[in-house]
């Protein structure tokens, strides 16, 4: 999941910066216009924009942007979170995908200076590169909930310039991330983002905040990134592949999810004497499920196949 630190811009990323103030913006171009370009949610996005002044500010208080940063905003919307993060960041930079918000997004900031709009896929996006010259930033978004955990997937293999994520996602997605051992909500997710985060569940959001109103509630979570790995591994790719295993079939134990795990992996367990050999040695009981496993005894596990 190591980052590769790609300092070209993606294909098809299309980056649009503010003017500088030695081009004033056109008379058609308002930081704040009074009627901004009409905007309508697309369900094929799964787009529900965040209306509540108070979750707004309760979002900007959790992040506390600092005049000396960078902050990026994932899908900015109609720019709600935006609209305050211009005030207080000293730069923030949002991707959007939808093409159609760039007009709405650009009359409301494009003329302020500290404003970087970037029309792009947050699945495909190189943020090391996207933040330059900075290479450290925040992030804040409200992510849509049909990609939003392959989107925190995304941003953890970029968290080399990453040093904390504040997330609105739904609800059931912050219970699984946040799923201790022993959780039947715990999954591969939880794995991943307890091993590379510190996280905090900060609020819950009712539908009512979002135009339109979704079927269901979402969670607010602060996810600070750890300098380091919380276990002692040679090998995250092949941890990761494990874990990946284990979780295969959640009725299964760990020890017939090994059995069953993909031929590279099986070759690799039988060579170091089978997978209740490799369990025992790592001090799992062979009738445990995945989700009973703490991060280090994922850790022990593959430290005795390597």
């Amino acid at each position: 999941m190591k980052p590769k630190g790609l300092r070209k811009r993606p294909q098809g990323e299309t980056e649009i910066r503010s003017k500088s103030p030695r081009h004033p913006a056109s008379p058609n171009r308002r930081a704040s216009p009074s009627t901004p370009p009409a905007h309508h949610p697309s369900k094929r996005l799964g787009q529900h924009f965040l209306t509540d002044s108070r979750i707004i500010d309760r979002i900007i208080n959790s992040l506390g942007p600092k005049s000396d940063e960078t902050i990026i905003e994932i899908g900015p919307g109609r720019g709600a979170l935006t609209s305050k993060l211009v005030t207080q960041a000293g730069r923030v930079v949002a991707v959007e995908f939808d093409k159609n918000l760039e007009p709405l997004l650009l009359e409301r900031f494009g003329s302020q200076e500290n404003f970087k709009f970037v029309q792009s896929d947050a699945l495909t996006t190189d943020f090391s590169s996207l933040i330059m010259p900075a290479t450290q930033a925040r992030l804040v978004a409200n992510l849509p909930y049909n990609i939003s955990t392959a989107i925190l997937q995304r941003l953890i293999a970029q968290r080399a310039c990453l040093s904390e994520l504040v997330l609105m996602l739904q609800r059931e997605v912050v219970d699984r991330i946040t799923a201790p051992a022993g959780s039947t909500d715990r999954g591969y997710l939880s794995v991943v983002v307890e091993a590379y985060c510190e996280t905090e569940k900060l609020f819950d959001v009712a539908p009512g905040a979002f135009r339109p109103v979704p079927k269901v509630w979402s969670s607010v979570i602060r996810l600070k990134v750890r300098p380091h790995i919380a276990v002692a591994v040679k090998d995250e790719t092949l941890l990761w592949q494990v874990v990946s295993a284990g979780f295969a079939q959640r009725r299964k134990t760990i020890l017939n999810n090994l059995r069953s795990a993909p031929a590279r992996l099986q070759e690799l367990i039988k060579l170091h004497g089978g997978a209740s050999i490799v369990l025992r040695q790592a001090e799992v009981d062979l009738r445990r499920r995945a989700e009973t496993l703490m991060v280090e005894e994922w850790a022990r596990i593959t430290s005795q196949i390597i």
